[in-house]
C-alpha cells in the first residue's frame, strides 16, 4: 500500500523553519492527507539527496539556505523567475522531470500588494533574496537601486540586472531590507536604521523588511515614525508557500490558514 504524499524543506539547518506549521493547517483545510515534513541535508548531500525524492513519495520541497542555487542545478526545468534568478527555492517531481521554480520573487509581489510600476526602490543586501527582489522589481517596471555594506557586492548584482548600484542610500518610494539587520527585534529602531545607511534618509512610503517575529521589526518601527507603511518578511513566507502548494496542489492555497499557522 503506497504511503501518504509527501512535502518537505531542505536546508542546513532546517529545525528553525516555520513552513511545517504553516503548511499544515492548508493541506488539511483543502482535505489533502498530505504530510510537510523537514529534511536537514548537509550541502554534501543535497544534490544526491533531491534529485531521489521523487521515487520516494515525495510531490516536491521548499528549499531554503543553503541550498538554492545547489537546486537550481538539480532541477531539469525551470520557470523564467529561476532561471534569471539563478536559485530555485521550489522543486516539483513529475513524471517527466524535476520542475525549479523561485517563487521568492512572484511571493514577494504578492506580499506587497501594490503593483510597484514607476517606484523609486532602494533594495538593502546583496544576497540571494535581494536578488529575488531586484529582478521582481525590475519586472514589475520599477525603478531599482542596490545598496550594500560590501559596496562591490552590491556593484556586481546591479550589473547583473542592469539596474542602479546605490554608493549611498537616498529617498525612495520603496526600501526593501535583505539583510539580517533587525533579527534582534530589540535592536533600536534608528540604530537599525543607521545599520543600513538610513541615518540621514527620509523614511520611505512603503517599508518592507524580509525579516519578521513575534512583533514589529526595528526597521518597521523606524517606518512607522515617518507615517510609513510597514510589511514583514511573514506575509513573504506565506504568500512564496502559497504558490508553492498551488504548484503541487492544483488548488488555491487558503492564506488565512497558512497565516494563521505562522503566528496563532
Amino acid at each position: 500500500m503506497a504511503g501518504p504524499t509527501l512535502l518537505a524543506v531542505a536546508g542546513w539547518p532546517v529545525a528553525h523553519s516555520c513552513s511545517p506549521q504553516m503548511f499544515a493547517p492548508a493541506l488539511a483545510q483543502v482535505g489533502l492527507d498530505w504530510r510537510y515534513l523537514r529534511l536537514p541535508l548537509p550541502p554534501e548531500r543535497f544534490a544526491e539527496t533531491a534529485r531521489a525524492l521523487g521515487a520516494s513519495g515525495y510531490r516536491g520541497i521548499n528549499v531554503t539556505l543553503p541550498h538554492k542555487a545547489a537546486a537550481h542545478d538539480v532541477a531539469q526545468e525551470l520557470t523564467p523567475a529561476a532561471a534569471a534568478i539563478g536559485a530555485v527555492n521550489t522543486l516539483t517531481y513529475g513524471p517527466e522531470a524535476i520542475h525549479g521554480d523561485n517563487t521568492d520573487a512572484g511571493g514577494f509581489i504578492d506580499a506587497l500588494a501594490a503593483d510597484p510600476a514607476g517606484w523609486r526602490c532602494l533594495v538593502l543586501g546583496a544576497g540571494g533574496s535581494a536578488r529575488a527582489v531586484v529582478w521582481a522589481l525590475r519586472e514589475a517596471g520599477a525603478e531599482v537601486a542596490v545598496w550594500n555594506r560590501t559596496a562591490e557586492r552590491a556593484a556586481a548584482l546591479a550589473a547583473d540586472f542592469g539596474v542602479a548600484h546605490a554608493t549611498e542610500p537616498d529617498a525612495a518610494d520603496l526600501v526593501v531590507n535583505c539583510t539580517s539587520v533587525g533579527l534582534d527585534q530589540t535592536t533600536d529602531p534608528d540604530a537599525a536604521a543607521a545599520a543600513v545607511g538610513l541615518a540621514a534618509v527620509e523614511p520611505p512610503q512603503v517599508l518592507f523588511d524580509l525579516t519578521y517575529g513575534a512583533g514589529e521589526t526595528p526597521l518597521a518601527r523606524w517606518a512607522a515614525r515617518g507615517g510609513g507603511r510597514a510589511i514583514d518578511g511573514a506575509e513573504m513566507l506565506v504568500r512564496q508557500g502559497a504558490r508553492s502548494f498551488e504548484g503541487w496542489t492544483g488548488r488555491p492555497a487558503p492564506l488565512d490558514a497558512m497565516r494563521a499557522g505562522l503566528r496563532p
